[in-house]
């Protein structure tokens, strides 16, 4: 596998725009989950072509800024929609590094307090939320491992690029401001409709549906948005598409419970 190919034509290649090594992939790379024949492990997705922005509403207990969602994962599912987990243990991490990697090591302070604030764990240090995501979903992104870097691989560069683009795509998606502005607002006693909801997500997501979730007491708790990916994961060339999981929410009654 290559990260970094050979130059080519100014036509024929285009650029990661991302902090670092900068890849180069053939512009006309199709996009993941249009083909089965692209054999270049390091610039098309596969088979995790789906990738997920997934987001918590944590109320209880309260965990994160009352007026935002907090960012749960970046997650590469499968085309068919099952997906592939804890891929590969040589490229796992703990915990305890983590705020080394991104805040000494990449000098990413802006993003480990970002993180600190958004990223959060309701029930255990925010740190063992973040290994367990990298883990579990970031070993089995093929476009992000080391062996695509090329010779000017830094160590843990491909553990950083994942926490700042997961961080980088939830930034695109503000949901709590989403359904504020369609008037669907924390309430202990006002509900809303599945289609209120669906719709005010929708329209933020250039007409295509969004995944939300809710618990056993039909609150809102989570929302999905989903994509396939054109090139390598640092090229954040991410595009929307509709959710390939059917939302778990009654028709009506919905509840959308502050933090409190």
């Amino acid at each position: 596998m290559k990260f970094a190919v050979p130059f080519l034509l100014a036509a024929s290649v285009q650029a990661a725009s991302v902090q670092g090594n900068s890849p180069l992939c053939p512009i006309d790379t199709p996009i993941s989950c249009s083909t089965t024949t692209f054999d270049d492990s390091c610039c098309f997705e596969s088979p995790g072509g789906v990738i997920l922005q997934t987001q918590f509403w944590d109320y209880d207990p309260a965990t994160g800024p009352s007026d935002s969602f907090t960012l749960h994962g970046l997650w590469p599912d499968n085309c068919d929609g099952t997906y592939h987990q804890f891929c590969n243990d040589l490229l796992n991490i703990e915990a305890a590094n983590i705020k080394t990697i991104i805040g000494s090591e990449f000098n990413d302070q802006a993003l480990l307090s970002k993180m600190e604030t958004f990223w959060k764990n309701y029930d255990g240090p925010d740190t063992l939320l973040w290994e367990h995501e990298f883990n579990k979903h970031g070993t089995c992104i093929n476009t992000n491992s080391p062996a695509c870097y090329g010779s000017n691989f830094k160590k843990d560069e491909n553990v950083y690029n994942y926490y700042r683009i997961a961080f980088n795509l939830f930034e695109k998606y503000p949901t709590y401001q989403f359904l504020t502005d369609a008037g669907i607002v924390p309430s202990n006693e006002q509900t809303y409709t599945f289609d209120q909801i669906s719709e005010a997500l929708s329209s933020n997501f250039d007409g295509h549906s969004v995944y939300f979730n809710c618990d056993h007491e039909n609150a809102l708790q989570e929302v999905w948005y989903f994509h396939h990916m054109q090139g390598p994961l640092i090229s954040e060339s991410f595009v929307k598409i509709d959710s390939l999981t059917q939302s778990g929410c009654s028709r009506t009654g919905i509840k959308f419970i502050p933090k409190t």
